[in-house]
């Protein structure tokens, strides 16, 4: 009888093992195998299938000052695996080392508080000239890249991938059109170089970054999710320097596309799938726009993922009241 008991006392000891699963540590893949890396750390906290991340959006483009450093305090309120960005870090424009090195500097001590790791991705305010991609290569690696966390794929885009001449008429349009902004020189801003050139809107993308993602996808045909982030909408441009080329080779898998750049909050369905401009998350605002407004997004991935967009003005800790960031 005592054996008995014994063995029934081990069995529900086993079915309560059962029942409370250990957390199993985290499987991160990647490619870059030298050199500074465009993410704070390699270190995450064991988790279940249905993780969660973050992703904010564009700083710059007018950073309105503690914004972005509030919601380093939300995210860790929140408490997501990891935060992902859509680009706009830094206010950048410039080929001065020293000014660079400084707007870097303050991104990244303020990032520096997050208690996950944060993965880098470039707008155009972060690679303006071939000067500041050489500032990003040092610092971060590579502009494009991709992972894996736990099955799930995310391509990390650059939409500033022009050639280098290309690059530097865009550079000077830009800053003219600047200074007419400024009234510094004659003109209309509507009727400038710059104004007409589609990458000021939408960006470009090389035929050398479209042959990395696509051999990406064909090493990992079968992941659970893949999500595309990048921070101008690629997909809005039509020629082959558009994300029209990759979305062919997407298209037999589920996939998720998520940007920045307009400041201004809006989701579509294209091509069967689900395609999000984030609005800002310290970045300038129109007042007249009603979907300009500051947020963090949170990412479940569960058998497909469950996004919410939280409105940082909404996001309050136990006094009730938005953080400081202080």
């Amino acid at each position: 009888m005592k054996n008995h008991h014994i063995f029934i006392l081990a069995l529900l000891c086993l079915v309560g093992c059962k029942q409370q699963p250990e957390p199993v540590a985290p499987i991160f893949e990647h490619d870059i195998s030298e050199g500074p890396k465009p993410w704070t750390s390699e270190v995450f906290e064991p988790t279940e299938d249905d993780f969660t991340f973050a992703i904010i959006s564009d700083l710059n483009g007018g950073e309105r000052e503690g914004v972005y450093a509030t919601a380093v305090q939300q995210l860790n309120q929140l408490d997501p695996t990891f935060v992902l960005s859509v680009g706009d870090l830094i206010d950048g424009g410039t080929e001065v080392d020293s000014i660079l090195t400084k707007e870097w500097d303050s991104f990244d001590e303020r990032t520096a508080k997050l208690n996950m790791p944060f993965f880098h991705l470039g707008g155009n305010h972060d690679l303006t000239n071939p000067k500041m991609r050489e500032f990003w290569k040092n610092r971060f690696g590579p502009r494009y890249y991709h992972f894996v966390y736990n099955d799930i794929l995310f391509l990390m885009m650059d939409s500033e991938d022009y050639e280098e001449k290309r690059m530097m008429e865009i550079y000077e349009a830009r800053a003219k059109a600047l200074k007419i902004i400024a009234g510094e020189i004659v003109g209309k801003y509507e009727e400038s170089e710059y104004y007409s050139m589609p990458e000021r809107s939408i960006g470009g993308m090389s035929s050398a970054q479209l042959s990395y993602f696509t051999e990406v996808l064909k090493k990992y045909p079968d992941v659970k999710w893949t999500f595309v982030l990048m921070h101008k909408p690629l997909w809005m441009r039509e020629d082959e320097k558009g994300l029209g080329p990759l979305e062919d080779v997407l298209a037999n898998r589920d996939y998720t596309v998520i940007n920045g750049h307009f400041h201004s909050f809006s989701n579509r369905i294209r091509k069967g799938h689900s395609y999000t401009v984030l609005g800002t998350t310290g970045g300038s605002q129109n007042p007249q726009d009603s979907m300009a407004f500051d947020h963090v997004t949170l990412v479940r991935m569960a058998k497909k993922p469950v996004i919410t967009h939280l409105k940082m003005a909404g996001i309050l800790n136990e006094q009730g009241v938005v953080p400081s960031g202080k």
